[in-house]
């Protein structure tokens, strides 16, 4: 933070003498001189004098003598509350939320287990769902954030993060309110012969897999189009603007006012779950595994 060659300057200063310097820092008063001489060198200002009394500063000397302990004291000040706040971060867990995973699920969670973590706080960081970017932002758990909570069978996403499995929700059906079957309680998969059903592409999922699969060999009359992957606010924004119906999930029932979400006499379901690090931390750790043991 400072150049601590400054303490021994100060002594010199205050003893007016290299020797009586020496004896205060526990060093020699050769060692003395050579820091002093190093000093006056890096600041390429002269600050000291030898005179048949002892030791007297220059007038630059006393310039910096004068702030020096400033410097120390400010220094000190500083350094302490960067550790402070280091200490503070590390006592923190950040909790990534968005539209379509938020963090209240986690709440719920810890405030049935923070007793274990006294001295612990949470912080909320925001991400977007943006479909061309969400494995980089799972990537950063463990770096941006240490837990999210959301729905999920993405090998893509379970290559990048660890899961633990908290239960599942139902897959459902939107559409927007001026569709005919917007008014219907539940609907029986006849009711979507002939519509358009959006859902993610082959390949990821395999809750969606199973899905296609059935519908494709045993209700031709659906026809499916491709959502990419990953859902985003986009792919809701479709389903309100078109007669389409969007595969979505109970959860999500509440992400666009346009939409009414209804259930479909099916039994398919999909696992959220609680994801971390592949690499985590101790107490990441101790909080899945007080998870664990609220689950069983």
């Amino acid at each position: 933070m400072y150049n601590p060659l400054l303490n021994t300057f100060i002594a010199v200063a205050d003893y007016g003498s290299f020797t009586k310097a020496a004896d205060h820092l526990y060093i020699s008063p050769t060692a003395v001189m050579k820091q002093i001489n190093t000093l006056e060198n890096h600041l390429e200002v002269k600050l000291v004098e030898r005179t048949p009394s002892g030791i007297k500063l220059t007038t630059a000397g006393t310039i910096i003598y004068q702030d020096a302990k400033f410097m120390i004291n400010y220094s000190a000040k500083s350094l302490a509350e960067a550790k402070a706040a280091m200490k503070q971060a590390e006592e923190t867990f950040c909790v990534g939320t968005s539209l379509l995973n938020p963090a209240k699920p986690f709440m719920d969670l810890w405030y049935q287990v923070n007793s274990i973590f006294p001295n612990y706080k949470l912080h909320l960081v925001p991400f977007e769902d943006n479909h061309e970017g969400i494995i980089s932002e799972i990537s950063q758990l463990g770096i941006k954030f240490d837990f999210l909570i959301g729905v999920c069978d993405s090998k893509m996403w379970l290559d990048h993060c660890n899961m633990l499995p908290l239960g599942r929700y139902r897959k459902m059906a939107a559409v927007s309110r001026e569709h005919p079957l917007a008014g219907k309680k539940l609907l029986e998969i006849e009711d979507l012969f002939g519509q358009t059903l959006m859902m993610v592409e082959k390949g990821d999922s395999e809750t969606n897999d199973l899905i296609r699969n059935d519908i494709e060999k045993n209700y031709p009359p659906i026809h499916i189009e491709d959502t990419p992957h990953f859902y985003d606010i986009s792919v809701f924004n479709r389903c309100a603007e078109t007669s389409n119906v969007l595969l979505t999930l109970e959860c999500w029932k509440d992400v666009h006012p346009g939409l009414v979400t209804i259930p479909v006499k099916w039994d398919y379901s999909i696992p959220y779950g609680l994801m971390y690090s592949l690499d985590p931390i101790e107490d990441v750790i101790k909080f899945v595994n007080a998870v664990k043991k609220l689950i069983e």
